[in-house]
């Protein structure tokens, strides 16, 4: 059969072409062949072009033949360079709605053992952030490198909608792919439809990068106990008994069991479900939290159990031997949706307050970074790709659409130097802009009145194009963290200069950020900014 490969969606040719068992991907026959443009003969990218596969048949292989002994020369050439062995495994372990106060470790009630040790090992940042205030963005932010708006996910995806994550972006699955790892992604993926909907014909985990996939589309549905949306490389699962937290996590184990028994590297991303509602919890650890209120005591045994979960995978990471040379990350997608959750900061998930974007943030690596340091650097999910890049030493296809910054002059301890300014944007909340300077943090607000869906419509897509920042907040974070003390930009002697910086980014998200065509109609309920999401709620926002 001729390799074939539908050109938007995947990158690897689909039955895979494979030398010594490999797929290659179609970016490495283009170095291979020279053809830096153009299609490759023997690679069918539309309906038309594949009807014309026939003629092109012996053209084809004798071209994949050619290109399997360069490749197979080029391995052997680079025999004396260095090997997997130098390259660490990586695993992030990404909380859901978990808010910058939850865990022990940060001043928190819910009980979290195993991620207090996991910060006593490492580096725990007191300044980390998600990518954006809420769930599809900030993952494709982790996932990229990129400014979640530059990339087209203004919000979070909604059933069935056509915003995903384009094929063309490049993840860290496919960067580490390109230097030997296996990739697994387990838990919620949120960044397109899951399983494929023939309809909207969107990238699948393995399109980016991933070997391995037992997700969700979005949430676990009814609820994290007895989910009936896992979906396993493909296949729809249907019911599955048990706690989502303790499904994704005997998984990843049951796949690492499979990974050869020769020192390959591996990335593990982890995306729990909890503690995002609908929240189910042991009974017997809800108990523990007795003198709560029921659904402040199940969200906290909720977290507890996802710490549970997550020391089960770091004992089977220590009984493996492989906990020495693996560099893991801890973070959630975004603050929490629970008033009290958010520690000292004002507003939670969906504002770009900083109780909505600010987040618990865990570094470990053993023999690499020093362990019991609490780090004040400003630092994010949007840094993972760039830190990923350099640790490979993989170098990323398109480094000046990064927005991120390595890290690994911290893990070093040395001294960050970030070249663009950490920044989020969400249309739906006002304000709807801010960026990180410094010890300062800028907001912008535009003062409509227009009502909003909230899930993305044709005209928000409209709006985000053409909105204007009327209005202005600075805060000074070191010496106000809750942000109570709005100060003057004008007063400031770099104010100005900061005020312009927050407008150019805006104007860059609406001269860049793709625009969607065929969104849903602004139909059902449409709310004010202000009513979607209630700065100051009373126990648990809507």
């Amino acid at each position: 059969m001729v390799p074939s490969i539908t050109a938007r969606y995947v990158r690897y040719p689909n039955p895979p072409v494979c030398i010594q068992g490999a797929p290659v991907p179609v970016r490495l026959l283009r170095e291979i062949t020279g053809m830096n443009s153009g299609k490759i003969p023997g690679i069918c990218y539309s309906k038309r072009a594949r009807r014309k596969q026939k003629n092109q048949y012996m053209r084809s292989q004798i071209l994949l033949f050619s290109a399997g002994l360069m490749l197979l020369a080029a391995c052997n050439s680079r025999s004396g360079e260095s090997t997997n062995t130098d390259l660490p495994n990586i695993v992030i372990l990404l909380a859901d709605d978990l808010g910058y106060g939850d865990l022990s470790c940060y001043g928190g009630t819910a009980r979290t053992p195993n991620l207090d040790q996991l910060a006593r090992e490492g580096m725990r940042f007191t300044d980390f952030y998600a990518a954006a205030p809420n769930c599809s963005p900030s993952r494709v932010g982790l996932l990229t490198g990129r400014s979640p708006s530059m990339v087209g996910m203004y919000n979070y995806l909604a059933e069935n909608h056509p915003m995903h994550l384009p094929a063309e972006e490049i993840t860290i699955a496919e960067i580490l792919q390109e230097k030997g790892y296996a990739c697994g992604h387990f838990g919620k993926w949120h960044v397109s439809c899951l399983p494929q909907n023939p309809e909207l014909n969107q990238p699948q985990p393995h399109d980016q990068g991933f070997d391995h996939s037992l997700g969700t589309g979005n949430n676990a549905q009814p609820s994290h106990l007895d989910p009936v949306n896992f979906v396993r490389n493909g296949q729809e699962l249907g019911k599955v008994a048990g706690y989502s937290c303790d499904i994704v996590v005997e998984e990843a184990i049951n796949w690492m069991d499979t990974l050869p028994a020769d020192p390959s590297p591996f990335l593990m991303y982890v995306a729990f479900h909890e503690p995002h509602k609908k929240v189910a919890s042991p009974p017997d650890l809800t108990a523990q939290y007795g003198e709560f209120p029921k659904a402040d005591a199940e969200y906290f045994a909720n977290i507890e159990n996802m710490d549970r979960a997550i020391g089960r995978l770091l004992q089977t990471l220590q009984d493996k031997g492989l906990d020495e040379n693996t560099l893991i990350l801890f973070a959630s997608d975004n603050g929490s949706y629970r008033n009290g959750s958010n520690g000292p900061l004002l507003g939670g998930k969906s504002f770009v307050y900083e109780g909505g974007i600010r987040v618990p943030g865990i570094l470990r690596w053993k023999g690499r970074i020093e362990g019991g340091q609490t780090v004040s650097e400003p630092a994010g999910l949007i840094d993972i790709m760039p830190t990923i890049c350099e640790l490979s030493g993989q170098s990323h296809p398109r480094t000046n659409t990064l927005d991120g910054t390595s890290l690994v002059p911290l893990i070093n301890g040395q001294t960050l130097e970030r070249t663009r300014p950490l920044s989020w944007f969400f249309y739906r909340t006002s304000p709807e802009i801010a960026m990180r300077i410094g010890d300062y943090t800028i907001l912008g607000r535009d003062l409509d009145t227009t009502r909003h869906t909230h899930p993305t419509t044709q005209p928000d897509m409209d709006y985000i194009k053409s909105m204007d920042l009327e209005d202005f907040e600075l805060y000074n974070l070191t010496h106000d963290i809750g942000q109570q003390q709005n100060i003057d930009y004008t007063s400031l002697d770099m104010g100005k200069q900061y005020r312009q910086q927050l407008v150019d980014r805006l104007q860059d998200i609406q001269a860049k950020g793709p625009y969607w065509e065929n969104l849903p109609p602004a139909t059902g309920n449409q709310k004010l900014k202000s009513e979607w999401r209630k700065l100051h709620p009373e126990g648990f926002s809507n």
